[in-house]
């Protein structure tokens, strides 16, 4: 935790567990990030946020930022032997992730839909992640929530599958009576606000710093 916050790195807990939340709010000097997480009071999984948590994190100038992920956010499917060994083998092939050129990248992702089409299972949709998003905001308030799609990761729900459908998101957040200067946090604002601050908080000798603008 000191080196991250001596490096001015960002620390990440979206796939950390609740206690390791805990220990890394109370740890870092510099606020913190959930990159891709949804919030337990909509829908109970372990790996959404608690109300106590989110503020916990909101406390000392964290984000949260909302997740597209349909597991997260919808119960789990009844169990289909052909779509789970489907996707077994599947992910079998793509161990390294990060190794991965675009090209495969784009591959695994077309056979992931492939199998998704064959073996259908209930499906998130547009309304379930503005709920989540509309309960941070609430909860946290403006200046500590974010979005994220997770589209690399099997991101999307419907009426939310990529990115040309953000408008959606920015028109429910009008309509539910947000300002353009408090979207705009919600947009990425609030990030970079993360990102400066953890830059501020760096040894200027252990790292240039580097412009965060927006």
């Amino acid at each position: 935790m000191a080196e991250a916050n001596r490096l001015g790195v960002v620390i990440d807990v979206s796939h950390a567990s609740d206690e390791v939340l805990r220990q890394t709010v109370a740890l870092s000097r510099a606020p913190i990030i959930l990159s891709h997480s949804g919030l337990r009071a909509i829908h109970d999984h372990p790996r959404n946020v608690s109300d106590a948590d989110a503020l916990l994190v909101a406390s000392k100038g964290g984000v949260i930022q909302v997740n597209a992920y349909s597991g997260y956010m919808i119960s789990p499917p009844a169990p289909n032997p052909g779509r789970d060994a489907a996707t077994k083998e599947l992910m079998a092939g793509y161990m390294r992730m990060d190794t991965l050129s675009v090209a495969e990248k784009r591959a695994l992702v077309a056979r992931r839909k492939a199998i998704e089409a064959k073996f259908p299972a209930p499906r998130a949709d547009f309304d379930m992640f503005m709920a989540h998003l509309l309960h941070a905001i609430k909860l946290v308030g403006i200046d500590h929530v974010g979005i994220s799609g997770d589209f690399d990761g099997g991101g999307g729900v419907d009426g939310l599958d990529d990115v040309t459908a953000y408008p959606k998101v920015t028109a429910a957040l009008l309509k539910a009576g947000y300002s353009p200067a408090d979207i705009g946090k919600v947009w990425g604002g609030n990030a970079l606000r993360v990102l400066r601050e953890a830059q501020a908080l760096a040894d200027p000798a252990a790292v240039p710093k580097v412009p965060v603008t927006g």
